[in-house]
């Protein structure tokens, strides 16, 4: 298939997630996330399969279940001069299968980021543990090498992770070098490259960071997470910094590769509307913990937390008033008791949590830790109330 044919089937997948972001209707966004997987894979399908003989072979092993798993994550940063120390995870139980999509959503400074470097490995846990593949993640050096390998990281601002002084070959090849790639690494870099997107490879091995637009940019670091044949990446808001008219073709692109090669991701980020696009599950997470969790279908068109409700209500297609939360989130260092959100709940504020019977319980009781693996909501309201459309 000519490369011409590729990029005319990525833009009507482009248009098609486009479309679901703007519509706001379940049905035609269920459409549209069909057709945009059907199309990508189609515009790809002949050269990823030449590509592939030449890229590095996945020992998957015959380990079942869920692909990635931390149980009772902490993450604890000391304070300066005698502070408090800052819960940035507070016990967070997630889990991600073998060809799954996960988002992780919530606003800023709720410990999103802070999660998925625990999950890397850049952060060693306080408390609790990650295991992969059934085995527990080693922090030794040789071990998180290897971990890595099989695990990486697609950062949130491709201008700020490429180097403006290596060409895109060099910056491709890098993960190849460090891990002492003993194969035809000129092949293995085009087979990166032509899966991101970028075809025909050899037209931009030469070509500079300062030469490529924004989406561009963003799937040389894919390919470059790419190169080593990974079963899993984690994808930190990755098209938080680009156009909209670029948005769609990345997300097509992480459908495809969904699609085609089984890689599962977890993707950061704070769109719910990015969500409901490309993820099969979404879970919510707010001040070091998740606050609800579910298929992405369920959490989105009908969710149950206080929290959920207020993100989904402030978008323009949501159809409700907007919940405008009050105050900041607290500080890390000072969680307060009870449901950790009742400071900022509507909830509670309207009186529908006192009529329930359950204020002094949002108050005062804490909530247990949500199972990383099954539908749930941390939440005193029996039945929390009203639905939102999703995005």
């Amino acid at each position: 298939m000519s490369g011409e044919s590729a990029e005319t089937a990525e833009d009507a997948g482009t248009a098609a997630v486009r479309s679901a972001e703007a519509g706001g209707v379940r049905e035609e966004a269920d459409t549209v996330r069909t057709g945009t997987r059907e199309k990508a894979a189609d515009a790809g399908v002949r050269e990823d399969a030449a590509a592939a003989a030449a890229a590095p072979v996945r020992d998957d092993g015959a380990a079942t279940g869920p692909l990635l798993v931390a149980e009772g994550l902490k993450v604890v940063f000391p304070g300066r001069h005698g502070a408090s120390a800052a819960r940035a995870v507070d016990g967070v139980n997630l889990a991600v299968g073998t060809g799954e999509i996960v988002a992780l959503v919530g606003e800023s400074g709720c410990g999103k980021t802070t999660l998925a470097r625990a999950l890397l490995g850049l952060v060693r846990p306080s408390a609790g543990a990650v295991s992969f593949r059934g085995s527990p993640l080693a922090y030794g050096s040789r071990a998180l090498k290897a971990y890595r390998r099989r695990v990486q990281l697609v950062l949130q601002d491709p201008s700020g992770s490429l180097n403006p002084r290596h060409t895109v070959y060099d910056a491709v090849a890098e993960g190849l070098r460090i891990h002492g790639h003993r194969g035809d690494e000129r092949a293995v870099v085009a087979s990166a490259l032509s899966r991101a997107g970028l075809r025909p490879p050899e037209r931009f091995f030469l070509r500079y960071p300062h030469e490529l637009s924004g989406g561009q940019r963003q799937r040389v670091v894919i390919a470059g997470a790419l190169v080593l044949d990974p079963e899993l990446i984690v994808a930190d808001e990755p098209v938080a910094s680009l156009d909209a008219s670029v948005r769609g073709e990345i997300l097509a692109l992480l459908l495809r590769l969904r699609d085609q090669l089984g890689l599962s991701a977890l993707v950061v980020t704070h769109d719910l509307g990015l969500a409901w696009n490309i993820a099969d599950r979404v879970a919510v997470m707010y001040l070091g913990r998740i606050v609800e969790a579910g298929p992405v279908e369920e959490v989105l068109t009908a969710p149950r937390h206080p929290y959920t409700k207020a993100l989904l209500s402030v978008l323009p297609e949501s159809g409700t008033p907007p919940v405008v939360l009050t105050g900041e989130p607290p500080d890390p260092a000072r969680i307060p008791g009870g449901c950790r959100f009742h400071a900022r709940c509507q909830d509670l504020a309207s009186g529908a949590a006192a009529k329930a019977g359950v204020a002094d319980a949002c108050r005062g009781t804490d909530l247990p830790v949500l199972d990383g693996t099954a539908p749930g909501v941390a939440c005193h309201l029996p039945e929390p109330n009203p639905t939102t459309p999703p995005p």
